[in-house]
């Protein structure tokens, strides 16, 4: 898959239905992605969410149509979504530092262009991965689904209650596992635990996820956690993906937490990813 190829047709798609009431799920069916990988790879190769895109630029269009003293308050808050004018004016306020009636008047606007995502070649740094052939196996996780546009800040949520509630002392957490293969619209299960051969039984709370036989890019990350993670899942959409001789499957993802400690700058994690041989395009 060509990443950039697909998230810019992602941006085209949102800036045709920028007056429609489309969510996540419209955006990444309409580029043949599961909502959780869309929004993950636009995420990462813009810098905000699709939800936050769409929103500013709703806001941006809104201004200058505002600006140019076409139309009253209520339809152009209407026509970008807006179900009243004072949702509507919090929202403008907030993002173009004055209310669409200052705008009317006259005072200036800020306006967000559309994005176009590009590769940029920049220098030297060294991403440290090696290809595995692994055979099918069973992970015991404690899981829970998670939306893919709040997973962000609930995802670190879980992990804390994991501790907090003591899953711990029944089953080691040193994995965090995406299932994003087997999400519903813009659902996915996550789950926090380990190689079912590492217990015996079942604890209450937890379920087997299997994993068929699949070759494995497994990334290094060196430095505290989640810092490093973060910012090696930045590094793979970005520098890797577009140009490696292998693409993801849509499967499922992990993160493998060593022993160690999780604060120090030697602390050492891996990011494993299931992956194919790009195929040629003749």
């Amino acid at each position: 898959m060509d990443w950039v190829k697909t998230i810019n047709d992602a941006i085209e798609y949102i800036e045709e239905n920028l007056t429609e009431d489309i969510t996540l799920a419209d955006i990444s069916k309409a580029v043949n992605l599961s909502a959780f990988h869309f929004q993950r790879a636009f995420t990462l190769l813009t810098g905000m969410s699709p939800a936050e895109y769409l929103r500013k630029r709703r806001l941006s269009q809104a201004g200058s149509e505002l600006a140019k003293g076409d139309g009253k308050v209520i339809d152009i808050a209407l026509k970008y979504g807006y179900d009243s004018p004072e949702s509507f004016t919090k929202a403008f306020t907030r993002f173009h530092g004055v209310s669409p009636t200052q705008v009317k008047k006259g005072e200036p606007i800020r306006f967000m262009s559309r994005y176009t995502v590009q590769i940029t070649i920049k220098g030297g740094s060294i991403m440290e991965y090696k290809i595995e052939k692994w055979e099918e196996m069973d992970l015991l996780v404690h899981v829970k689904e998670f939306h893919a546009e709040t997973s962000e800040t609930q995802i670190p949520e879980f992990w804390d209650e994991y501790y907090a509630n003591e899953e711990y002392r029944k089953i080691p957490g040193y994995l965090g596992i995406c299932a994003q293969g087997k999400s519903k619209g813009d659902e996915f299960k996550y789950g926090i635990g380990c190689k079912a051969t590492d217990v015996d039984g079942i604890p209450n709370g937890f379920e087997i996820i299997h994993i068929p036989q699949y070759d494995w890019a497994v990334f290094k990350c060196v430095g505290p956690s989640p810092k490093a993670i973060q910012e090696m899942w930045e590094r793979i959409y970005k520098e890797w993906l577009p140009v490696s001789d292998y693409e993801l499957i849509p499967d499922v993802d992990i993160e493998n937490y060593l022993p160690g400690d999780p604060s120090s700058q030697d602390y050492v994690s891996e990011i494993c990813i299931p992956v194919k041989k790009r195929q040629s395009i003749v």
